[in-house]
């Protein structure tokens, strides 16, 4: 990750990203997850900057890893009035959400598997 005015992510990054995607993870989700991953802690703001994305993508992206449990938020009360500004955290670090992620694509492959197989023995006597 390169460092502008805020951390961004780089042709390294992209290139985890490009395989996250390939392996089906949605790339807005990519991007904030590899972002996050990458820093303490930050806001949004910090993301759309640093994985040029939207707000609402990164809103969505969000929501999706805190289903997950790889991120947690905790609210930082601004001074005076207004919402307070959300700050995002991993709860694992990459290597463990990648292992997650295998889990995941294991199975799904294991599925895929056990649906052909049953569709040949199906269409076999026809």
């Amino acid at each position: 990750m390169k460092r502008r005015e805020s951390l961004v992510l780089d042709k390294e990054d992209e290139k985890i990203i490009h395989l996250f995607t390939e392996l089906g993870m949605p790339r807005n989700l990519s991007k904030t997850l590899l972002y996050i991953s990458q820093v303490d802690e930050c806001r949004s703001a910090d993301i759309e900057r640093g994985a040029d994305l939207r707000q609402p993508e990164v809103s969505i992206a969000m929501q999706e890893l805190r289903k997950r449990g790889w991120i947690q938020k905790r609210d930082l009360k601004k001074k005076g009035k207004g919402r307070p500004v959300h700050i995002y955290k991993n709860t694992m670090n990459l290597s463990k959400i990648i292992k997650t992620f295998e889990r995941e694509k294991l199975k799904e492959l294991e599925t895929i598997k056990n649906d052909i197989s049953e569709l040949k023995n199906l269409t076999v006597s026809r």
